[in-house]
């Protein structure tokens, strides 16, 4: 049976250089697009694939003081069971028992763990870019009943009511009490770092 790991998703913050002091965003699940890049490794690597999976259900809410931007906030939160593989190219049959194992008690195990959260520690503003912001938001995550801090680069932009962030960041299963799964004698496995990138819209809210 082929694996794959399970994860999480992933964040923004917003900014919006329009707005006049505290202002209140919701994520947009519908416009949000979360992705979890899974590779393999191994003597044998060739004869496994590489697995795309969508997180599904993104929400959250922001705190954004465009007066303070060290002072605003994000939480957001992704149902575990949400979580679906995508594998372009594969067959039904194959993407099927590949999303059974991610959600089963060697991965995901979403019936124990049935949501993954993210809560801002602190936002630092890089710099200015030509149609926002790049910034570096730090939180903790919470994955798979392991809570763990991390740090990644964002960018930012501000559209009319809405917010735009983007960007990608790496993490190892491990860290979080998960441990990538082996096929074949483990002559094809899944690697422990995983990538996920992210294109967040937060709609103002009224």
């Amino acid at each position: 049976m082929r694996a794959v790991p399970a994860v999480l998703l992933f964040p923004l913050i917003p900014l919006s250089a329009f707005a006049q002091g505290s202002a209140s965003y919701s994520i947009d699940p519908q416009q949000s697009k979360l992705e979890i890049h899974v590779g393999k490794e191994g003597a044998f690597k060739a004869f496994g694939h590489d697995h795309l999976i969508a997180a599904r259900q993104v929400s959250g809410e922001v705190q954004f003081d465009s007066q303070k931007i060290d002072k605003s906030s994000v939480r957001l939160q992704v149902p575990t069971k949400s979580i679906t593989v995508i594998d372009p190219g594969e067959s039904e049959k194959d993407r099927k028992e590949v999303q059974a194992t991610m959600e089963g008690e060697k991965a995901l195990d979403v019936a124990k763990f049935p949501k993954i959260t993210f809560t801002s520690t602190s936002i630092s503003t890089a710099k200015k870019s030509s149609d926002g912001w790049e910034l570096t938001l730090s939180g903790n995550l919470n994955l798979h009943g392991v809570e763990k801090p991390v740090t990644f680069p964002l960018q930012v932009r501000a559209e009319n009511t809405d917010l735009h962030a983007r960007g990608e960041v790496s993490i190892l299963q491990t860290d979080y009490g998960i441990t990538p799964v082996k096929v074949g004698g483990g002559t094809v496995k899944v690697k422990d770092k995983v990538k996920i990138t992210f294109n967040i819209v937060a709609r103002k809210s009224h």
